[in-house]
């Protein structure tokens, strides 16, 4: 299983011991930073860790950050990309077994020590377990399907420039008489 991680400046602390984990375990992972307490921004590092989990470079991604909760949301905007914020042991497990996640996120401030590799191997070693959970990940997968790309949003923000223009010239001529 190839596994990448990263945090912000507030979840280095907290790598290094997942790291560390990981190693013990001999598990091959990636850390793509930052590895340092000077400040940092999460989307900076979560969006391409989610990339490149969801292209398939890697099975599984790990994110800190102070709560966890700002890596959740950002790395959610991915399409491909499922994160869960997990606190615990259960949280990790069900993340995998029921809702598919592909990305753990983890708090460096409300992690418990003692929990941190239960949480780690709950999450690494736990298959997703299909039956009526993959019906409901099924509508998830749908649903961000319906998304635009982004070129087509520029294309269409475009041309309503465009009409808005020829709008406001045939209301000003409209005026004038």
């Amino acid at each position: 299983m190839k596994v990448i991680i990263g945090a912000d400046h507030r979840g280095v602390e907290l790598k290094e011991k997942v790291k560390a984990i990981l190693n013990d375990k001999k598990i091959e992972y990636e850390d793509m930073g930052v590895s340092t307490t000077k400040s940092s921004d999460y989307p900076d590092i979560a969006i391409p860790l989610a990339k490149r989990v969801s292209n398939g470079e890697f099975e599984r991604g790990i994110l800190i950050c102070n709560t966890g909760i700002g890596m959740c949301i950002a790395a959610n905007k991915v399409k491909g990309a499922y994160a869960a914020l997990c606190r615990s042991p259960e949280m990790a497990r069900y993340a995998r077994k029921h809702n598919n996640a592909n990305i753990m996120t983890l708090s460096g401030e409300y992690t418990k020590e003692d929990e941190l590799e239960k949480i780690l191997m709950s999450f690494l070693e736990t298959k997703f377990e299909c039956k009526r959970h993959q019906r409901r990940f099924d509508k998830i997968v749908e649903n961000e399907n319906e998304w635009a790309p982004k070129e087509d949003v520029l294309k269409l923000q475009k041309q309503v420039k465009k009409w808005e223009k020829e709008a406001h010239h045939w209301q000003s001529r409209a005026w004038r008489r």
